[in-house]
């Protein structure tokens, strides 16, 4: 039995050493800073959908306010 085990020691030290090395297996610590970093970089990237909105409506208002300039200057003024 004791045979067995020193033979196949050095592959289980250099398996472990391996996924010591790799990081295969992640903390929970440095699962949560990785998850603030992607929430961080997503805020700066990104907008949210009421800030979407809001400019929509923006622009749809800035629009009506240039047709109405451009009628007018096509109109000449008359209505």
């Amino acid at each position: 039995m004791e045979q067995y085990i020193f033979k196949y020691l050095p592959v289980g030290l250099v398996g472990i050493a391996l996924i010591f090395q790799f990081n295969l297996f992640v903390t929970p610590e440095k699962l949560e800073v990785k998850h603030r970093e992607i929430l961080n970089d997503v805020s700066k990237t990104y907008t949210t959908k009421e800030q979407y909105n809001d400019l929509k409506n923006q622009l749809n208002a800035m629009q009506i306010k240039i047709d109405k300039i451009y009628d007018v200057i096509i109109g000449g003024g008359k209505k």
